[in-house]
């Protein structure tokens, strides 16, 4: 995993954004978050390491929706696995797993483990929470093949729909035992939550090599309150996303922690209609952006550089593939003239009478997206297309997507640490807007699902090298989750997108 690590001086008027104290979106969507604004902060020195929390949205770490909760879930609760920095699953709460040879049974045998209360994990706890998450907003999407969990001594059985190799690294959900609060179930995590006179904390268990045996929660409300708790040092870490739609300044000296996640930016491609119905236009498209600097320069190199549809971390992922499919103009160019287009006296490419013209629509609510979309939209200019950029309204860029009055679109979604591609690129598809419909494709995707270890790597590089020769969609990159904390306070910190606090047992954390 790949880890940045700085100190930041910032002011409230700057750029950095984050996702505040929504919920983090379901896999497989692309939501904005409203806007919220910060407010002036008062210098006063931390004492103690103190997390912060929402107490009136609950703890649930299924269907709640609070970020802050959520961020502290992975202290309070495990699941089967847990995602190391490459998306790869670790087993946890199972110790042994079997498949069978159709890839539809599997089989997970439970380790020992008990709840905060002292009661044993049973595969019971397992089966209730599996389904719990079927049927939840955050998780429905991820367990959509699963159709039966049951529960046999100590193993759990799954049963699948459809082969997928990679069916353990979907199974990070939080394992819970119910309580006598609904909205505060009991986990089997190396602290607990509990309510003393000076507030909520949470408690180290017996047994654990916990850094710290206590830490205190303080209450935050709206984004405005977690930047004045944070800039005043009333609270020591945040979990951000400062890239995304919210547009929160934090001041002083803190240190940025980044972290890979399956948030992939992307141009999406008109395949029913206009310019980009030819496979070369679109090829030529994917060349013509320089990705490098949209990451660099645009996004402060909170993100990671991917011609390929799945994280460069990540299993499978083909470094010279990707470099076949980089940043070039002249191969852009040529792969136009391929095309049977040519330059005109203006230097724009034009095929008779008609020029290569190109619609570029983008969701205007987030700043950032505006601004990689007006950077593309140069790129093609450069290339010598005429470009119309139109930043719509969320609502409007919804419904222009779907009723395909496009050729190009700038689109983000939030895949499964499987790296499905179902969604984007299956007919059907909730985001495949482009109608994109390729036998080869789907065939290759399913043979992905189905593949388990080395097999799989094989054909995760077949179908990145199929995705990118048809091009229905363009990767730009994926972004980076940032954990900021107090200058000076906590080191050797190696967060995960599931998990900030990974390794917390071998964080440094100072006092003062």
């Amino acid at each position: 995993m790949k880890s940045m690590k700085r100190l930041l001086t910032l002011t409230l008027a700057g750029a950095l954004l984050l996702g505040g104290c929504a919920g983090p979106e379901p896999e497989g969507v692309d939501t904005p978050q409203p806007k919220a604004t910060s407010a002036p902060a008062e210098e006063k020195e931390t004492l103690d390491f103190v997390l912060p929390c929402y107490p009136a949205a609950g703890f649930h770490p299924i269907t709640g929706v609070n970020r802050l909760n959520l961020t502290i879930a992975p202290l309070l609760y495990r699941g089967l696995f847990a995602l190391n920095g490459r998306f790869e699953a670790e087993e946890d709460l199972c110790k042994n797993y079997l498949v069978s040879e159709d890839g539809l049974d599997w089989s997970f045998q439970l380790a020992e483990a008990s709840f905060s209360d002292g009661t044993p994990l049973t595969a019971r706890e397992v089966v209730e929470s599996l389904n719990e998450a079927r049927r939840s907003a955050r998780y429905s999407t991820r367990l959509a093949d699963i159709t039966r969990v049951t529960e046999d001594g100590e193993w759990v059985r799954i049963t699948l729909s459809r082969p997928n190799g990679a069916l353990p690294a979907l199974l990070d959900i939080p394992v819970i035992k119910k309580g006598e609060d609904p909205l505060r179930p009991l986990g089997t995590g190396p602290y607990f939550l509990e309510e003393k006179e000076s507030g909520l904390q949470l408690t180290a268990r017996e047994g654990t090599q916990m850094p710290l045996e206590t830490i205190p929660l303080r209450t935050v409300g709206a984004g405005d309150d977690l930047v004045y708790a944070f800039d005043a040092k009333e609270i020591s870490l945040v979990d951000a996303d400062l890239i995304g739609t919210n547009v929160l300044g934090y001041s002083g000296r803190l240190e940025t922690t980044d972290y890979p996640t399956t948030s992939m930016l992307y141009v999406g491609c008109n395949m029913k209609d206009g310019a980009c119905r030819d496979q070369r236009v679109r090829q030529a498209v994917g060349r013509s952006f320089n990705r490098e600097d949209i990451v660099n320069r645009l996004l402060a190199g909170h993100a990671v550089v991917a011609e390929l549809p799945i994280h460069p971390e990540a299993q499978g992922y083909d470094w010279a593939l990707a470099e076949q499919w980089s940043f070039d103009q002249a191969a852009a160019e040529e792969m136009l003239i391929q095309a049977g287009w040519s330059r005109n006296e203006e230097g724009r490419f034009q095929r008779g009478r008609t020029e290569l013209s190109l619609r570029l629509v983008v969701n205007q609510e987030n700043t950032y997206k505006v601004t990689v979309a007006e950077a593309l939209a140069s790129s093609l200019r450069e290339l010598g297309c005429a470009v119309t950029l139109d930043k719509l309204p969320w609502d409007e860029f919804v419904s222009t997507l779907e009723r395909g009055q496009f050729d190009l679109y700038l689109g983000e979604t939030v895949l499964a640490a499987d790296f499905g591609l179902e969604t984007l690129l299956g007919v059907g598809g909730g985001l495949n807007y482009g109608g994109f419909v390729d036998g080869q494709t789907q065939e290759q995707m399913e043979k992905r699902r189905a593949a388990q270890g080395e097999e799989r790597e094989r054909e995760t590089k077949e179908l990145c090298a199929r995705v990118a020769e048809m091009a229905p969609i363009v990767p730009l990159c994926f972004k980076n989750g940032s954990l900021l904390t107090q200058w000076g306070q906590v080191a050797g910190a190696e967060p995960t997108q599931r998990d900030v606090f990974a390794g917390i047992q071998n964080w440094r954390i100072r006092q003062f």
